[in-house]
């Protein structure tokens, strides 16, 4: 039906309107205000809360080596990095670091000074994990701390019972290992006398994390977090130790896949297309984007060879996991996608390179503590989430040795190829 004269001035009019309202908005602009919060909405300071539920043999070794529990436990940083730009620069690498020696380098091959100190050498499995039986960490020198990261870098996971180590010595060992350790500008941390800010030393308790960043559903969503790596987004990623001062009586095991084996399952054709092909690891923390913080989180994205020759074995190893690796660069989506669910479906299903650390049996005094050391360039990790958290509490502290940047070697062989076993 043709417009009539009546239709088109209504029409005309309420342009006319519609431009004057525009008019006025474009003079008077609207102001929208955003509140910021951290990615999981984490609180700043001392969770006060927290410090009378925590287990009593972690309770016992903090006071033993002087940790003020009484303003509340675990402390977050006291200001957050909210935007991307920020949070960058927050877990930037120190000057110096791609240029750091490490010290599995500088090692007795055979390990003899660090193997003198333990009653028994126990393999985990045949290709990955040993316990150290017998060792005390807190008394390794630095000959022994050398052969340890050798030990670490063949065997991927290191196991150590019955251990008085304190939060201060941890520390230690863990700033010998590495260029420097990481401090989370987001992450709960133990309190440490005269340090202001992030300490180094994470809190991994898993009845705060629960509390404090629920998840949805009970038993049946319950588990574990997944196979993982952490703090991929941090370059010259390492060594890291968890020492758990309250182990359950059954249960929280923690779960290891080795890198090394998982390339080593690859035919020679596939292991020829990947190398040289770069995978985008992301942050576990989101950000916001400083010049439109609506436009959804940002997380700090890093590049690294998807395969790449660890510097103290010489060995060849994938470097991926499940949870925070993006995609393949050089990849379509869809080409990337079908390569990386192959790849993690060999990290966590052959169980024969896979090993699983027991923090209790009839060996361990629950009255000491226990610690893993893994290299997390080379293995993921799951943490079996099975235990009662008031009932058989699981409580430890984990520092990560930052160390030097990933490179691939073309002439460098896998750990079979090394060793002299069959493909």
């Amino acid at each position: 039906m043709a417009p009539t004269a009546e239709t088109i001035t209504e029409t005309v009019d309420k342009i006319a309107e519609l431009k004057l309202s525009n008019s006025k908005l474009d003079s008077n602009p609207t102001t929208i205000e955003v509140e910021l919060k951290n990615s999981f909405n984490i609180k700043p300071g001392y969770a006060s809360q927290y410090s009378d539920q925590l287990p009593e043999q972690t309770k016992k070794r903090f006071a033993k080596h002087g940790i003020d529990i009484s303003k509340g436990y675990p402390k977050n940083p006291d200001t957050f990095p909210y935007f991307l730009d920020e949070g960058i620069k927050a877990t930037s690498r120190s000057p110096g670091w791609e240029e750091f020696q490490e010290r599995g380098k500088f090692a007795d091959k055979s390990k003899k000074n660090l193997f003198a100190k333990a009653t028994e050498v126990k393999d985990l499995s045949k290709y990955i994990g040993t316990e150290l039986v017998g060792v005390k960490l807190s008394e390794l020198n630095e000959v022994e701390l050398d052969e340890l990261s050798l030990l670490i870098s063949e065997r991927v996971v290191v196991f150590f019972r019955n251990q008085d180590l304190s939060p201060q010595d941890q520390i230690r060992i863990g700033g010998y290992l590495g260029h420097e350790i990481e401090k989370h500008p987001l992450g709960a941390h133990v309190p440490l006398p005269g340090i202001e800010g992030p300490t180094g030393i994470t809190t991994i308790w898993g009845k705060y994390y629960r509390k404090e960043r629920p998840q949805a559903g009970g038993f049946r969503k319950r588990g574990g977090r997944g196979w993982h790596q952490d703090l991929v987004h941090l370059d010259g990623n390492g060594y890291a130790h968890l020492h758990l001062d309250a182990i359950p009586a059954t249960g929280g095991d923690t779960a290891f896949a080795s890198l090394y084996g998982a390339y080593d399952k690859l035919s020679p054709a596939f292991q020829k297309f990947i190398e040289g092909l770069t995978v985008v690891q992301r942050s576990a923390h989101s950000y916001y984007d400083r010049a439109d913080p609506l436009s959804g989180p940002k997380y700090i994205e890093k590049e690294y060879p998807l395969v790449f020759t660890h510097p103290v074995t010489g060995w060849k190893s994938l470097y991926l996991n499940r949870i925070f690796t993006v995609r393949i660069k050089e990849l379509e989506p869809e080409e990337s996608d079908i390569v990386l669910k192959h790849l993690f479906t060999i990290i966590e299903t052959n169980l024969d390179i896979q090993a699983r650390v027991n923090w209790a049996n009839t060996s361990q005094d629950r009255s000491l503590g226990a610690s893993v050391f893994w290299d997390n360039r080379i293995a993921n990790h799951y943490a079996i989430d099975d235990y009662d958290d008031d009932e058989d509490p699981r409580h430890g502290t984990r520092v990560v040795s930052l160390v030097s940047k990933l490179y691939l070697d073309p002439e460098s062989k896998s750990q079979r190829e090394s060793l002299g076993l069959a493909s």
